[in-house]
């Protein structure tokens, strides 16, 4: 089963975020493990959703959805009695409740239910809650389960139950990383039936000043899924960069020398897409008064100013559009080169 989608909502910031916050905070009340369901098949439903999860106590107390809720009777329960070991169920959802759930049609679904160690459910939970690249692996009986985490997903927490399904599963998973999308696929790694769920995280782009080009960052994200908020504030703007993952994303609209300040908290944070839209007289003025606040050259070089693809744009959506393909590009390691130009995989 291998599927890629994007997230369901167009303007919230990724939900993944607060089922993290509960993993890690389930992990440390003392329980030892955490119930966790994932889809181990599927079929209808119209549309595939990956990298879904529903996380548990053994008390009934749940955070995450399948399906848009639809199968709750069936989940909720198998979560909570997943924590004390493995088991199965299976779900079916009619066709008036599939359409009320704001589902395509009729469909069905065979859950695994496992339970998650207490140090493996912080692990992941750090990650999606940071908006770092998680995975969860296990056999498809659930009787183990391995995490890895980091942006190559190179932190590895638990085990598939020997070192050659462990090398194997990471290796394919690595390689699903390189296509930038969640996904949710079983494979035989090492000879062991495996279940893997990737997440990769949801951009939520922080656009600072107002204007044509700002709209239209907005509509493109939405588009594309991504969150996007715009801020017209310092205060509120410096607020926003502090509290970034590495999903994150800042446009510098305002060319003010007081929003500087944005620039060099992002690039000192460390972590997400910084990009600044200016002439390049502006982009000259702007890269003297960093240096002069102490920036580094690597330090401004690693600021996208200005920011955006060579496309040839002219109007807001366009230069919108051209912006949000260089943050694309960044995610994926990508020169964004012409596709024809190219002798790499397409589309990851």
């Amino acid at each position: 089963m291998t599927a890629t989608t994007a997230p369901s909502s167009s303007s919230a910031a990724d939900p993944r975020r607060e089922l993290g916050r509960a993993l890690q905070r389930w992990a440390g009340a003392g329980m030892p493990a955490v119930g966790v369901v994932r889809v181990l098949d599927r079929h209808g439903f119209g549309t595939v959703e990956s990298g879904q999860l529903v996380a548990s106590t053994p008390g009934g107390d749940a955070v995450g959805v399948l399906y848009r809720g639809a199968l709750d009777d069936t989940v909720r329960p198998l979560a909570a009695e997943a924590a004390a070991g493995p088991r199965t169920g299976e779900a079916h959802v009619s066709e008036a409740a599939g359409l009320a759930a704001g589902l395509a049609c009729a469909g069905g679904a065979t859950l695994l239910g496992h339970p998650l160690p207490a140090e493996l459910a912080a692990a992941l939970g750090a990650a999606l809650e940071g908006g770092v690249p998680a995975a969860l692996l296990s056999p498809a009986d659930g009787t183990a389960a391995l995490v890895l985490t980091g942006p190559e997903l190179e932190q590895a927490h638990g085990t598939l139950g020997s070192g050659e399904a462990d090398e194997a599963g990471i290796a394919h998973v690595r390689g699903l990383l390189r296509r930038g999308a969640t996904t949710t696929e079983r494979f035989t790694a090492a000879g062991v039936d495996v279940l893997a769920d990737l997440w990769v995280p949801v951009p939520t782009i922080v656009v600072v000043g107002s204007g044509a080009i700002g709209e239209a960052l907005l509509a493109q994200a939405a588009l594309l899924g991504w969150g996007a908020r715009t801020v017209a504030e310092l205060d509120e703007a410096l607020a926003a960069v502090a509290g970034f993952s590495d999903a994150d994303v800042v446009v510098l609209l305002d060319h003010a020398p007081r929003f500087d300040a944005v620039l060099i908290e992002g690039v000192r944070g460390g972590r997400g897409f910084i990009g600044a839209l200016g002439s390049r007289r502006t982009q000259s003025a702007r890269r003297g008064r960093l240096r002069t606040k102490g920036l580094s050259d690597a330090e401004i070089d690693s600021i996208y100013g200005p920011v955006g693809l060579d496309l040839g744009a002219r109007t807001p959506a366009e230069t919108a559009v051209s912006i949000v393909a260089q943050v694309i590009a960044a995610r994926s390691g990508r020169t964004a080169s012409a596709l024809a130009a190219s002798d790499g995989r397409i589309g990851g």
